[in-house]
């Protein structure tokens, strides 16, 4: 082997590696001295800075932590300033809110409009300039001098919120509040101040001063549906804003801070103090003298009365939200802006469902103890006939009906009756109604007592809660026989079904989930039921017919455009929950929303501590779903889906089919209008039933009932211990019943006195 390698080789390789290791060496020791040659001329250039004793602990070192601190701080910043200008990723950011939509009703009538007219808006210097000195005296005195966040202004909020034990004066300028009208909600959290914070810093980046107020004139909510000062001028004083007094600008510039809390139309009294003290801002900013205001506090604005102007403002809400999505959906070279709207609202159904809503309230709120109500009403293709979001749009805007999620209780037991028929059940399987738990939860029925035996159908007319849970055991059984836990898959089965309603609610799964644990919108659930009724198609909730610019040409037509039903579940499945359904109101917990020749189903709801009551239920032509409760989740005293709930959507449905051709229901066929004698016979041979009365008051014990409860209680006591004593002296027993003296009037008193309703 090694006559293999010639020997001049070896001393040559040797050679090759003693050389680069003498060359690494030497590059190693060179760079070496170099960097410590260079160490030194920069110890030596910097010792001519060098500052020792105190001065180096008051200045250098102060100096250097700050140096430090900032650029964490800086780091820190913009990695908190991503959020807020990802807002701003948009192109078209700046017309954002800029679009401008007159709403027609369905037969082509004029209701209301929403958002700016960008198109011909007034130019900033054609407002009054007691318009604008209001504005800036109220909102941001030193707007033309900070660049988006006035530090002294926030500093001298703070210190007079401390004083007072509250919150007096507000820390945000017109720049801050323009961004958050601009990109960002109304939540009250510190992640929406800080992006409100950089939001801002980024606008005046891009805008000039003027242009900034000229938005936040154009874009701030004013109340009564309106945006922007020309708009609410026109709203509540019948006039352009460039044509205001000095009076009714400061009404004007009071309605920025709490536009709902200070609307004219609604509280004029406030509305007016609120416009004093702006008076007084004005003074004190040095905008204008005690003697200039001194005639608008003598002659303060008057509105124009709109109290019997009925707009069905929460309405316009949904429908203004589904246009901004609408139009987002549009090409990218589209620019119009301004669209005439024709919605699917029925005028009359929405009057009548805001009636129905404020008179049960009004007369058995109180006693019910429920403060708030919403309703939807829809077609059959999902077409939105009537919305009411809640009691009174003036003093909340917070639509319950599309943004509020509640239990629904056992209103949601169809969509698991639903797949129970889909996984080879029938209305007539027979299911015991008998204890069942769930790891430690056990539900319980109403009244604590099982029925034994029990069809489908009876299940669901009598609102048993044990039925549904066991129904989903026996679903996740078949799915999969062996599997470890099969209420865990028959709930998932169960989701399904319902997202193939249209349930977009999350809808965790909960044991309790089959007996409506989870929480859903009363517009979603509204029109989920409507796939009864149409022979099992789903269809989407929709409030826009038809889209038009302002100069007449049809953009978007909902039959053309919009989506089309899906096939949920068969249309045998769906006629078989409809007959099922149908025994609800007729015989079962629903009765006080039968109507009178027209076919009906539906599903009554009452959540744990009777917090929510509903009632779903559609005919051939409408479906409707009413809830009752209340914004702080307080239970109410024991309302149930069958009382208010039930009656309003009966009052609702009345009016909805008022000249309409009544359809049948697949499933149930035609209702028939059957003489007064024989409908009472009818109900007379029903059984079992529950207790009908007229809807009043929930049914309370009386002092003086309770009064003659004891009473009767000692007359019973005293006849046993004489009937005791007759017998031990072999005497005729007394006769307990002349013992017993029972006031005349006490059946009439406590006539209307029954057990609750199921729910």
């Amino acid at each position: 082997m090694r006559q293999i390698i010639p020997p001049h080789w070896k001393q040559k390789v040797r050679n090759f590696f003693l050389d680069l290791d003498a060359r690494i060496d030497s590059s190693l020791f060179s760079s070496a001295k170099g960097i410590r040659e260079l160490y030194e001329r920069y110890s030596t250039f910097m010792d001519r800075f060098y500052v020792g004793r105190w001065k180096r602990w008051v200045f250098i070192e102060p100096l250097s932590e700050a140096a430090t601190l900032g650029l964490g701080g800086l780091v820190v910043m913009l990695t908190l300033a991503i959020p807020a200008f990802r807002e701003t990723a948009d192109e078209d950011w700046l017309k954002k809110s800029d679009l401008a939509v007159t709403f027609l009703d369905r037969y082509g009538n004029p209701i209301g409009s929403r958002g700016i007219k960008h198109n011909d808006s007034i130019p900033l210097e054609d407002f009054p300039d007691v318009l604008i000195k209001a504005t800036l005296a109220t909102e941001d005195r030193r707007f033309y001098d900070h660049f988006g966040i006035d530090i002294a202004g926030t500093a001298r909020a703070l210190v007079t919120n401390a004083q007072a034990g509250g919150v007096r004066q507000g820390g945000s300028s017109i720049t801050q509040q323009l961004a958050k009208n601009l990109f960002l909600s109304n939540e009250r959290t510190i992640e929406r101040k800080v992006n409100e914070a950089f939001l801002a810093v980024w606008l005046e980046w891009r805008l000039t001063k003027n242009e900034i107020l000229k938005l936040y004139l154009d874009r701030a909510y004013m109340g009564g549906g309106t945006f922007g000062v020309d708009g609410a001028a026109h709203f509540y004083f019948n006039k352009s804003a460039r044509d205001v007094t000095l009076a009714e600008a400061a009404m004007l510039a009071g309605l920025f801070k709490a536009p709902t809390k200070y609307a004219p139309h609604i509280n004029l009294p406030a509305a007016r103090a609120r416009a004093n003290v702006v008076l007084d801002n004005l003074v004190d900013a040095g905008f204008m003298t005690e003697g200039q205001v001194f005639g608008a506090r003598r002659n303060p604005a008057f509105a124009v009365d709109r109290r019997d102007e009925a707009s069905p403002n929460y309405y316009l809400d949904y429908a203004f939200d589904e246009m901004r999505k609408l139009v987002d959906t549009f090409p990218k070279s589209y620019t119009e802006r301004v669209f005439v709207v024709r919605l699917a609202i029925d005028t009359n159904v929405q009057k009548a469902a805001e009636d129905a809503i404020e008179n049960q309230l009004r007369q058995f709120g109180r006693d019910y103890h429920a403060t708030q109500a919403a309703t939807v009403v829809a077609d059959l293709d999902g077409g939105i006939r009537a919305m009411v979001g809640g009691r009174d749009y003036g003093a909340s805007q917070f639509n319950r009906a599309t943004d509020a999620y509640r239990q629904p209780g056992s209103s949601f037991k169809p969509y698991v009756y639903t797949t129970a028929l889909l996984n080879g059940f029938t209305p007539n399987s027979i299911v015991v109604d008998g204890p069942v738990c769930i790891g430690n939860w056990c539900p319980q029925n109403y009244g604590h007592s099982y029925s034994g035996s029990v069809t489908l159908t009876q299940a669901i007319t009598r609102s048993i809660n044990v039925v549904p849970v066991k129904l989903s055991i026996a679903i996740g059984q078949k799915e999969q026989p062996k599997a470890p836990n099969p209420a865990k898959i028959g709930r998932a089965k169960i989701v399904e079904v319902a997202r193939r309603f249209g349930l977009k609610a999350p809808l965790p799964d909960t044991p309790s989930l089959p007996i409506g644990s989870d929480e859903v919108t009363v517009l979603e659930h509204a029109v989920a039921y409507a796939t009864f009724p149409n022979r099992g198609k789903a269809v989407t909730p929709h409030s826009v017919l038809e889209v038009r610019t302002g100069a007449g040409d049809l953009v978007w037509r909902w039959d053309r455009d919009g989506p089309k039903p899906k096939q949920a579940i068969p249309p045998n499945i769906a006629a078989d929950m409809a007959g099922m359904m149908s025994h609800v109101v007729s015989e079962g917990t629903a009765r006080r929303a039968a109507l009178d020749g027209i076919p009906t189903a539906g599903k009554t709801g009452t959540t744990n501590a009777y917090r929510d009551a509903w009632f779903v239920g559609y005919t051939g032509n409408f479906t409707c779903a009413v809830w009752y409760g209340n914004d702080d989740y307080s239970p109410t005293n024991r309302m149930t889906g069958g009382s208010l709930p039930a009656q309003t959507w009966h009052d609702i449905m009345v009016a909805a089919h008022q000249g309409v051709e009544v359809r049948e229901i697949p499933g149930i066929g035609m209702g028939q209008k059957l003489p007064p004698q024989q409908i009472a016979n009818a109900q007379a041979n029903a059984a079992p039933k529950v207790l009908e009365t007229k809807p009043g008051p929930p049914p309370v014990l009386t002092k003086r009932g309770a009064d003659i409860l004891v009473r009767v209680e000692k007359l019973l006591d005293d006849a046993a211990k004489t009937a005791n004593k007759s017998a031990a002296a072999d005497t005729k027993p007394a006769s307990s019943t002349n013992a017993l003296a029972f006031p005349q009037n006490y059946a009439e008193e406590n006539a209307n006195t029954s057990a609750p309703r199921k729910n």
